[in-house]
């Protein structure tokens, strides 16, 4: 990988993390430099058992993206991963299996008063 490619990467994983903690009411911070191991989710939040794959690229490969989070996530975490591409708003896939654990895990563990997201600019 690139220069340029691991610096889109960083800034997407800080990217992130400021959305999910506009969005949920989380906590969350960039993960891979105060962890350091190859299966660190790319963004750590508050909410426990979710595994937190980042992908910040004009090409995603979703099955390659979705089974990197599901072998680094283990049998305990349910495996996401969030995409944006230049100019795009973030999306998040989730294997339809695990959606009913992710809803459970969401409802006790962030702000569960819905709030409109404020408009930002890479929407369109």
């Amino acid at each position: 990988m690139g220069r340029f490619s691991k610096s889109k990467g960083k800034r997407g994983e800080r990217e992130l993390a400021h959305e999910l903690c506009r969005v949920l009411g989380v906590t969350a911070r960039r993960g891979v430099q105060f962890q350091g191991s190859p299966d660190s989710p790319d963004v750590v939040t508050n909410i426990p058992n979710v595994h937190i794959e980042c992908k910040r690229s004009e090409r995603f490969r979703l099955y390659e993206a979705i089974e990197q989070a599901i072998d680094d996530a283990g049998n305990e975490k349910v495996p996401v991963v969030c995409h944006r591409q230049n100019n795009k708003p973030w999306v998040v896939v989730v294997r339809l299996d695990d959606l009913p654990k992710l809803v459970d895990i969401l409802h006790d563990n962030t702000d569960t008063q819905y709030h409109e997201p404020e408009t930002d600019s890479t929407e369109h």
